[in-house]
């Protein structure tokens, strides 16, 4: 399988995936930390998250995969959200949150 192949699997397997630095109990960065508790603020609960640190090829891989140059990055449903600036403007407008309740 791909690393393409392997990330199309993730974001298809799970409805909100958070592709960070570190995990959702400990992030390695801010960017990623930020995400964390924006999704938190939105009641996400099933959030399934992929440690990009812990393999080089998913880390360069995603960056192909939503041609999007930063980390972390936000799939709900199977499509590229963004990163933590876009996921932030759209906590603030509330349209994140109201994404996020239609999957329940």
């Amino acid at each position: 399988m791909t690393t393409q192949q392997r990330i199309q699997q993730i974001v298809s397997e799970h409805p909100v995936v958070l592709f960070m630095k570190g995990n959702a109990q400990f992030p390695q960065c801010g960017f990623s930390g930020r995400a964390v508790q924006i999704l938190k603020a939105c009641e996400v609960n099933d959030l399934f998250t992929v440690n990009v640190l812990e393999d080089n090829e998913i880390r360069e891989g995603v960056k192909e995969f939503a041609n999007w140059p930063t980390i972390p990055q936000l799939y709900i449903k199977g499509e590229f959200i963004g990163g933590s600036d876009i996921m932030m403007e759209m906590y603030n407008s509330g349209e994140l949150k109201q994404i996020i309740a239609e999957l329940a």
